[in-house]
């Protein structure tokens, strides 16, 4: 399946021109790339020097281009959730609403991106997918949505099925399923079906394999972009994203640079100058080597111990709590539900501390 990479940093730092040339070096490599355009406007299409459809088309060797427009996305995600309804229910009440119809609610465009990002790395076509989106916390929760999905199933599953309504139809659900659906629930399974959870649980691993799927920050010298930058790589820990380096744009390295993003590597980038390429190609990292990254967390049974990577913190803008099994991690206007594993789970929050970037918990 192809690797997902994306650029995070503050807007007017070259983010989308480094993203294009990454796009360009991997392809010139031999990797197979899609480069997504997460940016309906025309801006994306002048970076490029073309007008990018709706459907992958294939500019260079080895590189295709989309841009991505949310209201062919809502038509497309519509039918195949008619589909889906299709094959549980034997009167389906979706069959006479259109995609057509449909207008786009705030947010849907990011789950709408996700959905086709998902469906592209599925074709099995590409052995890399670069994806420019706006690069803050958009682009963080639109890839935190698996995980934060998951747990508002899990949470409120175990909500509804504590409550008296829960109990009292528990005992119906499995003959009235059998009458109504083509398939046979019981409570248990209310709220988990099969496909859908095995989506969430492939999104959620791919999320924390940075094989798979990571990031890297693009920032130029001027103290907003750097704090941003730093900001963005805190709360990219938040959903379990990788990052994998930073890229100094139109900037030459420094030492001052290096100790601001220390362990991360550095890279300075040339500015890009009569539209030769080349140049800032050649500069960029190898981006495979973010697998050695620092990983966003870390569990130690045997200490008994979670460690939470969120640089760019202190230790008072870091808040935690604890409800049954799961740890709640707040920072950077993000909360991260930790579900702790087996040999963890009924223990207590002994103590916590924040130690060169990471947040040490011990139960």
């Amino acid at each position: 399946m192809a690797k997902l990479l994306t650029f995070l940093g503050k807007g007017g730092t070259g983010r989308t021109t480094v993203t294009i040339a990454a796009a360009k070096q991997l392809a010139n490599l031999g990797s197979r790339v899609l480069l997504v355009g997460g940016d309906p406007s025309p801006a994306f299409g002048l970076q490029l020097g073309l007008t990018p459809d709706r459907e992958p088309q294939e500019i260079a060797a080895n590189l295709s281009v989309v841009q991505l427009q949310g209201t062919a996305l809502l038509e497309q995600g519509w039918e195949d959730l008619k589909k889906f309804e299709a094959e549980y229910l034997k009167s389906p009440t979706l069959k006479n609403v259109y995609g057509q119809e449909l207008g786009i609610l705030p947010g849907m465009d990011s789950a709408l991106a996700l959905y086709a990002i998902r469906e592209y790395r599925e074709r099995g076509k590409y052995d890399i997918i670069i994806y420019d989106g706006s690069g803050d916390l958009t682009t963080l929760r639109m890839l935190g949505t698996p995980e934060i999905f998951s747990w508002y199933i899990r949470r409120f599953r175990q909500i509804f099925q504590e409550s008296d309504l829960g109990k009292a139809i528990s005992p119906f659900i499995q003959p009235v399923t059998s009458a109504i659906f083509n398939t046979s629930w019981t409570a248990d399974d209310f709220g988990t079906e099969p496909r859908s959870n095995n989506m969430l649980q492939e999104a959620q691993e791919a999320m924390a394999d940075p094989k798979q799927v990571a990031a890297y920050l693009v920032t130029d010298r001027s103290p907003t972009a750097i704090a941003t930058a730093k900001y963005l790589w805190g709360s990219a820990q938040q959903i379990g994203l990788t990052v994998g380096g930073v890229l100094l744009n139109r900037s030459n390295l420094q030492e001052d640079i290096k100790q601001e993003f220390t362990p991360l590597p550095v890279t300075s980038l040339p500015t890009l100058a009569n539209n030769n390429w080349q140049p800032l190609i050649d500069a960029l990292p190898n981006f495979r080597q973010g697998d050695t990254a620092p990983k966003p967390i870390t569990v130690d049974i045997a200490k008994s111990q979670v460690k939470v990577f969120l640089p760019g913190f202190a230790k008072k803008d870091v808040k935690l709590t604890q409800y049954g099994p799961e740890i709640t991690v707040e920072a950077g206007n993000q909360r991260r539900n930790i579900l702790l594993p087996t040999q963890l789970r009924g223990r207590s929050v002994k103590g916590a501390k924040f130690s060169e970037g990471y947040l040490i918990i011990t139960l």
